[in-house]
């Protein structure tokens, strides 16, 4: 058996890295709040969707009496320490780091015990005018029951004692209404600005809650739950089944508690009893239980000077208008990197096709685009204007689903044609397809094309790094209209001739290409692979990747996120390098390099080396075939980001990451300054060591 990483270890592993941000000393103060929100916001996704899922497993296993389920179970509480580990570190960073930082810029959040007396009578008056009148305390007895508590909802658990009495001490939860603002901005002073959670509002006057009762411990608290929706491949309505799966995903199996450290035993063992907790899951936390929603602080007390300088993505694609936009593609394919590059470059292709009377067709694959999007908007009026306008809308993205529905909905009330996409299958793949009639022949119809590695998402296309291909290159856009053809009309998977595709030939073709690097380095030609990934899990990935190792073959992996693959071990992984480059910036670009024996060939995908991915997905690849274009992605892809020795972490064969330091003497050098610098304009973040 070849060595693997555990997956959730090495997600764990990325969130280290995000969080390190916090403590460079070049972040700004705004952004290490950024950076500690989204370590939270991902801790939350790994326990409603990763962990839950190993959860579901280890009962099956356990049920079936399996040998399987005692490894399981270590792994679980492997993984659950070093969960443990970030989450302490996190909230002490949040008290060495991210408020000491920003405090020296005077945003100053108040706890409890800071608050002076002006401050304690504004928070007494904003707690009677604003928070008590929505809070509905229950007392927990034979008719007030244990009330339901949703996914990641603020409660609070409380002990009470009655002032006439001795008799038994009750229990009360207070459920805090997600209307309110989670963190509140109390009144300047001196240039200084002073915020203070919701949560210290709550706490400082939560006796007045109780009248005639003495609060005598009290604890904030939070469940996640499992998140996932399951939908039945013999479901006839994935719409509306998926519609009642997310009104029930609130209050899905708890995976995890997260309670203030001080709260007594008591209480723990009493949520714990409630919730069917197992002990490793309950994670103590010294502050908000929910650091995630200290966004909100970073957004009130925006401040540009606090945070990376501003970059304005540069203009690209062609510098033409309306339909010579098409003639300008027939004469060279277009290469768009963003966020250096403006997403517009996409959003004009689309408006143009829409405005063109000579196009008769457009089809679109949307996977999450927001619930706001210029590109939805633009297919909706190409309806209007008569064309034919297809969308395959994967209702089942996570966490999207609902936007998803929302934008079926309108698309098909305007007259477009929806499909989901095929069943048991997500589509992923990120396709745009324009049909031209073009000529004197009625017949001639020309198709242009955009593919890309990111989602048609005008604002996360502002901070994810991402490769898109605008062509009008014909065995490209053949291949896209075949592959929508055979989504809509469950026809057999077409054969592609310039596209990889999943589920169907992209994980064969890229062990071939592996396989034929294997054989040019047994032969002793010159053998390369590079790949960027979010993620590389796939085990036939991985075991190919060793085999190409063991015979001579380089390999470069620059892999975002969790990595099962070891490195550098002997006799294994000799000659594979993996590192991480963590900044200001989503590396989210998939793109693959093989050799090829001096005639590379390069592919930008929506694909991760995940088996998802290239199991359970239809996804694309699609061959940079333009040599001044395929050089460009290589550098930017991959050759600079080697370089990089300011935001870059390598992967170590003990499986822990380290950061990549300039030798001495050196200035460091940012991958994402550099292209920055180069496609962007001049107010660019500088590289420092």
């Amino acid at each position: 058996m070849f060595p693997l990483i555990n997956r959730e270890r090495s997600l764990l592993a990325f969130n280290e890295r995000v969080l390190a941000q916090c403590e460079l000393p070049w972040t700004p103060p705004l952004e290490r709040l950024r950076y500690l929100t989204i370590v939270s916001a991902n801790l939350d996704e790994l326990f409603e969707v990763r962990i839950a899922e190993l959860n579901q497993k280890l009962d099956a296993l356990e049920l079936a009496g399996s040998t399987d389920a005692s490894a399981l179970r270590a792994s679980l509480l492997d993984v659950a320490d070093h969960a443990h580990a970030l989450v302490e570190k996190q909230y002490r960073i949040l008290d060495q780091t991210v408020l000491p930082a920003l405090a020296e810029h005077n945003i100053i959040l108040v706890r409890d015990a800071g608050l002076n007396a002006e401050q304690r009578r504004w928070v007494v008056a904003t707690f009677k005018r604003e928070v008590a009148p929505v809070m509905t305390p229950i007392g927990l007895d034979s008719a007030h029951p244990f009330p339901t508590v949703a996914n990641k909802g603020l409660h609070y658990i409380v002990e009470l004692a009655s002032t006439r009495t001795a008799a038994k001490r009750s229990v009360a939860i207070v459920k805090v209404p997600r209307s309110l603002p989670r963190v509140l901005e109390l009144p300047s002073k001196n240039g200084q600005r002073f915020f203070v959670l919701l949560s210290t509002v709550i706490q400082s006057e939560l006796s007045s809650l109780f009248p005639g009762r003495v609060v005598t411990d009290f604890s904030q608290f939070r469940v996640t739950r499992d998140s996932d929706l399951w939908v039945g491949e013999e479901e006839t309505d994935l719409r509306r089944a998926l519609t009642g799966q997310l009104r029930r995903r609130p209050f899905g199996q708890p995976v995890r508690l997260e309670i203030n450290a001080d709260c007594s035993e008591s209480m723990v063992e009493l949520l714990r009893s409630q919730f069917k907790i197992e002990q490793h899951e309950v994670y103590r936390v010294n502050g908000p239980v929910n650091l995630a929603r200290l966004q909100a602080l970073g957004e009130i007390a925006d401040d540009p000077t606090l945070r990376f300088p501003t970059i304005i993505a540069s203009r690209s694609g062609p510098s033409v208008h309306g339909s010579a936009l098409f003639d300008s593609l027939k004469r060279g394919d277009v290469l768009v990197h963003h966020p250096y590059q403006s997403f517009d470059a996409v959003i004009d292709f689309l408006r143009v096709a829409v405005e063109d009377p000579d196009v008769i067709a457009i089809k679109q694959t949307i996977y999450r685009t927001g619930s706001k999007s210029v590109l939805m908007d633009l297919l909706l009026e190409a309806v209007r204007r008569g064309k034919e306008v297809t969308v395959v809308l994967e209702l089942k993205a996570r966490f999207d689903e609902e936007t998803n529905i929302n934008w079926a909905d309108k698309l098909e009330q305007a007259g477009a044609h929806v499909v989901y996409g095929l069943v048991g299958l997500k589509t992923h793949a990120k396709m745009l397809l324009v049909l031209r009639r073009e000529g004197k022949s009625a017949k001639n119809i020309h198709p242009y094309v955009h593919v890309g590695t990111g989602n048609y998402n005008p604002g996360t296309s502002r901070f994810y790094t991402d490769f898109g291909l605008l062509t009008a290159n014909r065995l490209i856009g053949n291949d896209v209209a075949a592959i929508f053809h055979h989504l809509t009309s469950l026809t057999h998977p077409p054969r592609l001739n310039a596209l990889w595709w999943s589920p169907h030939t992209m994980r064969n073709e890229m062990l071939a290409a592996i396989d034929a690097e294997i054989a040019n380095a047994t032969a002793g030609r010159p053998a390369r692979v590079m790949a960027k990934v979010n993620t590389l899990s796939d085990e036939l990935i991985i075991e190919a990747l060793y085999r190409a190792s063991a015979v001579g073959v380089k390999i470069e992996l620059i892999v975002r996120g969790a990595c099962c693959l070891a490195p550098q071990q002997l006799r294994v992984s000799m000659n594979i390098r993996v590192r991480s480059i963590v900044g200001r910036y989503l590396e989210h670009s998939r793109v693959y390099y093989f050799e090829n024996n001096g005639d590379p060939r390069v592919f930008i995908s929506s694909a991760d080396w995940m088996s998802r991915n290239l199991d359970r997905r239809v996804e694309v690849a699609a061959p940079i075939l333009d040599k001044a274009l395929r050089d460009r992605v290589i550098e930017e892809a991959f050759t600079i980001a080697l370089k990089d020795n300011h935001s870059a972490w390598t992967l170590l064969r003990n499986g822990a990451y380290k950061l990549v330091q300039p030798p001495r003497g050196h200035a460091a050098l940012s991958m994402q300054s550099t292209l920055a610098a180069r496609w962007a304009a001049p107010a660019v973040e500088p590289a420092s060591s």
